[in-house]
């Protein structure tokens, strides 16, 4: 039986908070990242991780879906030369992300893999799921929060038949009292609904009613690196100067880290533009009610740079 997984990484900033992702399905999949790194240290340690979650069947062939070129060039084409000149590139300059790339080296040993390359962001269901948990967590990272790791890989046990190992078998007893209670699918939906009406254009067209969104600490950083806060914003506005109008928004991740705080990441096309942002927002509940803390805004970008 052949294995089917999308593997994914991504970057708030290139290089920033990043994160990667492995997903088979709802029961089978992985994720994690760093503080600060790149897009495609994200899509390698992808590769690597979905591998060592796999290890305990070698024999299984795994067919491992990227929207990355560049990761699948690495493994496929250019690793057996970088490591014949020792870990160099063709004009005698170290190779990027080398670590990951040794590591990588040593899990393919023994392994009956394949590559498919698939388009991004086209629908396509297990890239999506690796995507959106890729982002999820280097959104995570970028406030300070852990990530959701997801259950890992328990493909094997389900087709042999074999009784779980001890860990697994206490993850799963504890998982009833690690699911999501009912406030927090509440507490979800409110803010969702929060960010969608802070998006609106007459709310944006106002002043003192965008501002009633934000919480006193409120924090932004935006697409050009600078940052903002009440005082700043509030004089930008009052400058005469205008927030986007908004147009598409596609919803990447809705997530409850902790007790009364939210965290919101979407793509958003600005109305007349073709540039795509992702944005990433945390919200907090405060006396006040909700309050928007922090919001960061990065271009999406759609080019695979060739590091051969």
């Amino acid at each position: 039986m052949t294995i089917i997984a999308a593997a994914d990484g991504s970057a708030l900033g290139n290089p920033g908070p990043a994160g990667w992702a492995w997903y088979i399905d709802e029961d089978n999949w992985g994720a994690g990242g760093w503080d600060h790194g790149t897009n495609n240290m994200g899509e390698l340690q992808a590769v690597l991780e979905l591998l060592r979650a796999t290890a305990s069947q070698p024999e299984q062939p795994l067919r491992i879906l990227c929207d990355s070129q560049y990761a699948i060039n690495c493994i496929t084409k250019w690793m057996p030369g970088w490591k014949k000149r020792g870990w160099k590139k063709a004009d005698g300059k170290p190779v990027l992300n080398q670590d990951i790339l040794r590591e990588l080296d040593a899990a393919l040993v023994g392994r009956d893999y394949s590559f498919e390359w698939v388009k991004g962001h086209a629908g396509h269901e297990l890239n999506e799921a690796a995507d959106e948990r890729a982002r999820a967590a280097a959104t995570a990272h970028q406030l300070g929060v852990a990530p959701e790791p997801g259950p890992g890989f328990r493909g094997g046990e389900k087709a042999s038949g074999e009784p779980a190992r001890e860990v697994d078998a206490v993850a799963e007893e504890s998982e009833p009292v690690a699911a999501a209670p009912t406030p927090s699918a509440e507490a979800t939906a409110i803010v969702y609904e929060l960010e969608l009406a802070m998006l609106d254009e007459q709310v944006r067209a106002n002043t003192e009613e965008l501002l009633a969104f934000l919480h006193p600490g409120y924090q932004e950083i935006s697409r050009d690196g600078s940052l903002l806060d009440v005082a700043t914003l509030r004089g930008h506005l009052a400058g005469g100067g205008q927030l986007p109008a908004v147009g598409q928004i596609q919803l990447l991740a809705l997530q409850e880290p902790a007790a009364d705080t939210v965290l919101v990441a979407y793509r958003m096309r600005p109305a007349g533009t073709q540039q795509v942002l992702v944005v990433s927002s945390w919200w907090q509940r405060t006396a006040a009610g909700w309050k928007l803390r922090f919001r960061q805004e990065t271009v999406e970008s759609l080019t695979v740079k060739d590091a051969h």
